[in-house]
């Protein structure tokens, strides 16, 4: 099954530099370069979602991946603003994040999440992660407002 390169914008919401250029590096290995930009925590990810202050102008990405345990405001509370607005929440978050704790699984997904991924350990396994979410979320499932 050939799938048609298509360039997407992704929100990286990541406070460890290493796991940020981990993720970066692995987008760049596939067939395609995506846009991605990254913020620290929750509480620039939703002044890059609304283009507010040093974010004025930035571009609605077609995809969110956010860790969960960051400081100022956590994944947790970040999801749970993003999908009570009307205006972002038909944006697809992928939690990624070191917890595998059930209350976190079953709680990003009561808050609507569209996937949850433990990050693995491994750097190689890191990046096969990766390979995935660029084969089914960008070269397979169509995102809302990039068809």
């Amino acid at each position: 099954m050939g799938r048609e390169p298509k360039i997407i914008d992704i929100l990286l919401v990541e406070d460890n530099a290493g796991d940020a250029l981990l993720v970066q590096k692995a987008f760049e290995l596939g067939r395609i370069a995506n846009h991605i930009f990254t913020v620290p925590n929750g509480e620039e990810a939703l002044k890059f979602l609304k283009g507010e202050g040093d974010y004025a102008g930035s571009p609605r990405p077609d995809l969110i991946i956010l860790d969960l345990n960051m400081p100022i405001m956590d994944g947790r509370e970040a999801l749970g603003k993003i999908k009570a607005d009307p205006d972002l929440l038909s944006i697809p978050i992928i939690v990624m994040t070191t917890s595998d704790d059930e209350r976190d699984i079953m709680n990003s997904y009561k808050l609507h999440v569209n996937c949850y991924i433990t990050k693995p350990v491994q750097v190689r396994d890191f990046l096969e992660v990766i390979k995935a979410i660029d084969y089914f979320w960008i070269g397979v499932v169509s995102l809302p407002g990039n068809d």
